[in-house]
């Protein structure tokens, strides 16, 4: 059997397809108050991703998925509630994050096989190829933008910027969120631990998280590190803005919609919508594109963004946090509810707050 992070055929018609098992229980073991749905027949041509909404890494083979226009079960294991430690996820992936991706028999469970995984085994007439034939001038192109784009560190970003608001300007993450993300990395390296002797079976994995942890702890609250990093990906964009300048000049007087690497959209650009995507809900826009510094990125990412996939999959950049926040307080209050009244005034009041959030970021933005 192929080791972890690799395509693994194998039997999985087992598989949880939600953190439920086929009998009715929570996969701790506890009964579960709702109704037995019958297990579906497992199909081979069934296709099922476990992935978290606001995972970079998600996002990008979402994005790959919608633009092949391939019907895929989508199934949310939520960060913040800590379902990617639960032991049932765990043995699901050995260890390793989302996004996981089950088809028929097989799984793949690094977001880069399974996109090529997406490319190999899906692909023809009626389904569009993301990377071209590898005998062709824009194959080496595509690849060595995936490559570059991919090599941002950009889990380093997210969790420096959220430490470190004073490096942007505009971000959309709460302010809260600093001491809420401080709390959070302080209680994971403990709360794995615990998880360690309750699994022990799965102790490997547990403990190569914990090392993973800490050193992100360290590496995410160094402000020097973090200006290092932003100064790096100056000289990225700067390449892409460039990148870019070359595709108007080598296409000049044609008539035709101009991406990255041709006038084809490829992976190269879905790596670069999803990147940009995530520097502005960082805060970062301003300071790399949206001051005229780089006039063919802005360019690009006005018309990225309406997309039929990235609306699908990344939806508006300003109500990005509330479709994180609202839906995790809803299963949160579900799992564990205080009382019938107490839950249902709850998940009221959720619904209210979210409501009355969506028509003021409309009105705002919009």
């Amino acid at each position: 059997m192929a080791s972890s992070n690799n395509v693994t055929p194998t039997n999985c018609s087992w598989w949880p397809i939600s953190a439920m098992d086929e009998d009715g229980k929570d996969t701790d073991g506890e009964e579960n108050q709702e109704p037995t749905i019958e297990p579906k027949p497992f199909s081979k041509d069934r296709l099922v991703l476990y992935h978290w909404t606001q995972s970079f890494s998600s996002q990008k083979v979402r994005l790959v998925i919608n633009e092949k226009g391939l019907l895929c079960e989508e199934r949310d294991v939520s960060l913040p509630l800590a379902e990617h430690k639960e032991p049932w996820f765990m043995r699901l992936n050995l260890g390793e994050e989302v996004p996981v991706f089950i088809h028929g028999d097989t799984i793949v469970s690094d977001y880069n096989q399974i996109i090529d995984y997406l490319e190999a085994n899906f692909g023809g007439e009626t389904v569009a190829r993301l990377i071209p034939d590898a005998d062709t001038p824009m194959h080496e192109r595509v690849q060595q933008y995936r490559h570059l784009l991919d090599g941002l560190p950009m889990d380093d970003y997210t969790h420096g910027c959220i430490l470190h608001p004073e490096l942007t300007a505009d971000s959309m993450i709460p302010k809260y969120a600093t001491a809420e993300i401080r709390r959070h990395l302080a209680n994971a390296a403990s709360e794995l631990m615990k998880l360690d002797h309750e699994e022990p079976q799965l102790t490997e994995p547990y403990l190569s998280k914990q090392k993973k942890l800490m050193a992100k702890i360290m590496d995410h609250d160094n402000v020097n590190f973090l200006k290092k990093i932003l100064g790096e990906l100056t000289m990225v964009l700067d390449q892409v803005e460039a990148e870019l300048e070359k595709r108007k000049l080598e296409y000049e007087g044609q008539r035709c919609e101009l991406w990255l690497c041709g006038p084809d959209f490829t992976l190269a650009d879905v790596y670069l919508g999803a990147t940009l995507h995530r520097l502005k809900f960082l805060g970062l826009s301003k300071k790399y594109w949206e001051d005229g510094s780089r006039p063919n990125i802005q360019s690009f990412f006005e018309r990225v963004q309406k997309r039929y996939a990235f609306r699908k999959v990344l939806g508006d950049i300003h109500t990005t946090l509330l479709s994180a926040v609202l839906p995790n307080a809803f299963r949160m209050v579900k799992k564990k509810p205080p009382s019938f009244f107490g839950a249902s005034f709850l998940m009221g009041s959720l619904g209210g707050m979210g409501y009355f959030a969506y028509w003021f970021l409309k009105k705002k933005y919009m």
